[in-house]
């Protein structure tokens, strides 16, 4: 990692737009690099004109004119904060100006004429997480809280960033390195250090950072849906009212809904915020028996989807009896985390909620999307059901990303071989390796041991500004 750090500041200075490019109140432009204070000398007049501008202080704001030339280009406000004091730990600078495209791109252009390089999407973040100002974990966390769909998204992204995740994985780290240390120490040295009875004391660690290491592990299913959202898919008889109760979720006229059975025969996809937690919404076509082509091929994709889905909302038409269409879809949701939506509640019932609870084993919620009820009462069943009526973020730590999961599970395989060691009786230096491969597993969670191609792969999903 130092080698690296070293480098760093061998590189360009760069320059972006970290705001959208529309028409806005305010435009920024960041530049980060060693020459970033003298590009500034060159485009920027302050207010003041007798101030010198390589004097500007330190995380102060200054108001000025940005020159190109002669010419005033765009009245602005200056941030000036210099390096390791900044997002990147380099010298910074941010141009505040106002946010038209046409003068936020003349700025830009100005500061890249002027000795700065256009950056790469993420390299900002990619500067910081080079020069130790925070690990990779951290680093990924920046775009989470960015793509952040719903508010428990945030806060478990806001918590990454202040580091859990790191410190939940160092914690395990340093428990494993010293008695990798241990072991080389006594291999090395066999008179000084006595591996009697060490296996044995070496089995009690490992099966405890393994334990934490599951329990990591659980909250990977919570993470993934708190990140991208509960995949909900809706089942139900054609004419059920499922392509109402997707424009009821929305808000607004997604789907189209006729009179006319069948009228759905593709995938239809929204995601919505139903109080702080994100459902990832599909509307299939109504499972039948039918002839048409294209509408049997569209059933065939509502069955396909519902066995990925993490909830299934099977949509009831209360006013019509059950009959073998929904006896098929009943199938569908063993085995399932399913709600059935008793539906069309404003009409006479021919469905009794209790036979329907019997018969799906599923929680029932009363909807009618005509009188608009029913809803609060799904999203309680929601949290219950997937995140036992709350999420805490007091102490728990929860993995969002696939690539930390991972890496644990490696981890927690490792150690298991180690475990495999102990109890056929092999020699210290096999525990070593194991714990090794878990301790690299671990550390590229946090940025310590990953090749130069994985942090590229990371940093080309940011934006460029980022």
């Amino acid at each position: 990692m130092e080698s690296v750090i070293g480098m760093i500041n061998e590189f360009d200075t760069i320059a972006a737009i970290a705001t959208a490019v529309s028409n806005a109140g305010i435009g920024i432009i960041r530049i980060s690099g060693s020459e970033a204070m003298e590009i500034l000398v060159k485009i920027f007049e302050p207010y003041n004109k007798k101030a010198d501008v390589y004097q500007l202080e330190n995380h102060r704001i200054y108001y000025g004119n940005i020159k190109d030339g002669e010419e005033v280009v765009d009245e602005c406000i200056v941030l000036i904060m210099k390096g390791p004091h900044s997002y990147t730990k380099e010298d910074v600078v941010e141009i505040d100006c106002h946010g038209g495209v046409t003068v936020v791109y003349k700025v830009l252009n100005l500061v890249l004429k002027n000795g700065a390089r256009a950056a790469e999407p993420g390299e900002f973040t990619k500067r910081a997480f080079l020069n130790g100002r925070m690990d990779l974990s951290q680093a990924e966390a920046v775009m989470d809280v960015i793509q952040a769909k719903n508010e428990y998204a945030l806060r478990s992204s806001m918590d990454q960033l202040r580091g859990s995740v790191q410190k939940a994985i160092r914690d395990i780290r340093e428990k494993l390195i010293y008695h990798i240390a241990y072991i080389e120490s006594a291999l090395d040295d066999p008179e000084h250090f006595d591996l009697t009875d060490y296996p044995q004391e070496l089995q009690k660690i490992v099966e405890k950072e393994s334990e934490n290491i599951s329990e990591l592990l659980k909250t990977a299913d919570d993470g993934r849906m708190i990140q991208e959202g509960i995949k909900t898919v809706i089942l139900g008889k054609p004419n059920a009212g499922k392509s109402s109760l997707l424009n009821f979720l929305v808000g607004e006229d997604r789907a189209i809904v006729t009179e006319i059975a069948g009228t759905t025969r593709d995938i239809l996809e929204e995601y919505i915020s139903l109080n702080g937690i994100t459902l990832r919404v599909i509307d299939t076509a109504g499972i039948r028996e039918t002839e048409d082509v294209v509408e049997k091929i569209g059933v065939g994709k509502a069955k396909q989807m519902a066995e990925n889905a993490d909830l299934i909302l099977y949509v009831v038409d209360s006013s019509l009896p059950l009959d073998d269409n929904d006896r098929e879809i009943m199938e569908l949701l063993s085995g399932r985390k399913s709600i059935a939506i008793y539906n069309k509640t404003d009409l006479e019932a021919a469905v009794d909620i209790e036979e329907l609870k019997e018969k799906t084993g599923s929680p029932v919620i009363p909807v009618s999307v005509v009188e608009e009820t029913g809803i609060s009462q799904l999203e309680d069943e929601i949290k219950r059901m997937f995140f036992h009526g709350e999420l805490s973020f007091n102490d728990e730590v929860y993995i969002t990303n696939a690539r930390h999961k991972a890496a644990l599970e490696e981890s927690k395989e490792s150690l298991k071989l180690v475990m495999d060691s102990i109890a056929m009786g092999m020699s210290e230096d096999f525990f070593s390796i194991d714990l090794m491969n878990a301790y690299e597993s671990l550390g590229s969670i946090v940025g310590e041991s990953v090749g130069e191609d994985l942090v590229n792969e990371i940093f080309s999903k940011f934006c460029v500004g980022k």
